[in-house]
């Protein structure tokens, strides 16, 4: 392979408007142009650059959906694209695609890409409260290639008995590692608090953060009226922000072009490698162990073992952070201490950085560039989650080149969930039945309001169920050690309804 072929991202932008009124805000199209610009300014390659781009990548857009983004942008930027890329939905969808873009410079399908996303969820928000219309652009010609799958995160028993977003699932598999790991439910409060406070100091230095705001651990996690709780055990100081008007882009290209184009090689950073992993069992309730990430592992040991490297010859860590179980499992597949002094994340996670949809990790992407560029020789990985630990990805970069650029020959490696057998998990349950884990929702006044459990039939069969709802079982069933519990489950309906002995 000649060595004109090798990866190496040449620009990155990042912008966000925090307080500006709907009808002011910048559009999709307008966010992804300023990215695309600034992106090639940071390149210090200007118009030339961007007229030189032959594939856009758009990273999935929540409420954005024209015909074709790329070809919009394309236009807007005066690039004549032959390749065109939208994604599907993920919080690891935006490294899926910069490595997938990476491989195609590496083959010589493209020269020049770029590849960008924005959210603009905030603007939706308060556009609809003031019941306005945003006059956003719709169109663009062709059909892009569509990258990335389309299956819902949640099967029909989890959401129907509200496994449906976040905010109730990752809480679920939280209190699995917790009990785990045999940890009382304080020392555990403590331990979340101090992982996520040095995430909130990096936010606060970062110009692009949405909350730039250092908190302490106890303050993340005591319950205050601007504190709620929102799911045991997450205060709402440890729960993803999607609701930001967030953009991020790179230009990757080979160095081949990059020096044609007379791009200077202080710009350059190279692509080391990276890997994208779905777990076997693709719901959270059919998972063996629900406090473990098979996929996430598999996605660690191909991604460095591919690059030659351990993770302890990476510098600088960014870790994708919607919630901490993330990081705790994240630190478990790369073999990071959750108090390691490289830190774990150079963005500040999703809660007080800001989670714009899928585009998150391209954030962190993009602050990575500026970090490495500033350490001569330093390596930098950035990684991604979709749904619930679901689809995991990661993408290894370097001040210099290394990795699989130079060994494009090595063989897939053997994922370890090949022999794993899902849980089968029934639609409606009957009987004896013992908790695997749970979670409690909250009301905006941190009232308990559902208790969802995960658990077992007396014959090994699991079940999602809820509690009754009335607040006295509920408060107790927080109180105690829920997990490991007996009780009996029932169906009503369409819900299966356990109560605790």
């Amino acid at each position: 392979m000649s060595g004109d072929c090798r990866p190496i991202l040449v620009g990155a932008a990042q912008l966000i408007e925090r307080d500006v009124e709907p009808e002011k805000a910048l559009d999709p199209l307008a966010m992804l142009e300023q990215i695309a610009r600034e992106a090639a300014d940071d390149a210090r390659g200007g118009d030339a650059l961007l007229r030189a781009v032959d594939t856009i990548g758009i990273v999935e857009i929540a409420a954005w959906k024209p015909q074709n983004a790329a070809r919009l942008l394309a236009e807007r930027i005066g690039a004549n694209a032959k390749t065109e890329i939208v994604s599907r939905t993920g919080g690891e969808i935006s490294m899926s695609l910069v490595n997938r873009v990476a491989e195609r410079i590496l083959t010589g399908e493209t020269e020049v890409a770029l590849v960008a996303g924005t959210n603009n969820l905030l603007s939706l928000k308060r556009a609809h409260a003031a019941g306005a219309k945003l006059d956003w652009p719709m169109g663009g010609n062709g059909e892009p290639e569509f990258f990335g799958s389309k299956a819902p995160g949640s099967s029909d028993v989890e959401i129907r008995h509200g496994l449906d977003m976040p905010v109730s699932m990752y809480p679920s598999i939280e209190n699995a590692l917790r009990a785990k790991r045999g940890i009382g439910a304080d020392e555990h409060r403590r331990r979340l608090g101090e992982l996520f406070a040095p995430f909130t100091e990096v936010a606060a230095r970062n110009p692009y953060a949405r909350f730039p705001v250092a908190r302490s651990a106890d303050e993340i996690v005591r319950v205050t009226p601007q504190n709620r709780m929102v799911s045991y055990p997450y205060t709402k100081y440890m729960n993803a922000v999607l609701e930001t008007d967030q953009a991020a882009g790179v230009l990757l290209m080979s160095t081949g072009k990059a020096r044609s184009l007379g791009i200077p090689e202080d710009r350059w950073l190279y692509w080391w490698g990276g890997a994208n992993v779905d777990e076997k069992a693709w719901f959270v309730s059919e998972r063996p162990d629900i406090a473990d990430s098979l996929a996430m592992r598999a996605c660690a040991q191909r991604t460095l073992g591919d690059a030659g490297v351990s993770i302890g010859d990476v510098d600088v860590l960014d870790f994708y952070s919607c919630f901490p179980v993330a990081v705790e499992l994240a630190c478990e597949a790369y073999g990071v201490d959750e108090r390691d002094p490289r830190g774990h994340t150079v963005t500040g996670g999703l809660p007080y950085a800001g989670g714009p949809g899928s585009n998150y990790p391209m954030h962190s992407l993009a602050a990575m560039a500026g970090v490495l560029r500033e350490r001569s020789g330093a390596k930098g990985l950035v990684t991604g989650n979709g749904y619930y630990l679901t689809k995991h990805s990661a993408s290894l970069w370097g001040c210099e080149p290394g990795g699989r650029a130079l060994h494009p020959e090595l063989p897939a490696r053997v994922d370890e969930q090949a022999a794993l057998q899902l849980i089968e998990v029934v639609e409606s349950a009957e009987g004896a039945a013992t908790v695997d884990t749970f979670t409690v929702n909250y009301d905006r006044e941190s009232a308990p309001s559902r208790g969802i459990v995960i658990g077992r039939t007396a014959d090994g069969r699991r079940f999602v169920a809820n509690t009754p709802s009335d607040r006295e079982t509920l408060e107790e069933f927080v109180a105690s050690e829920a997990i490991g519990r007996r009780g009996e489950v029932r169906t009503e309906g369409d819900l299966n309804v356990f109560t605790p002995h």
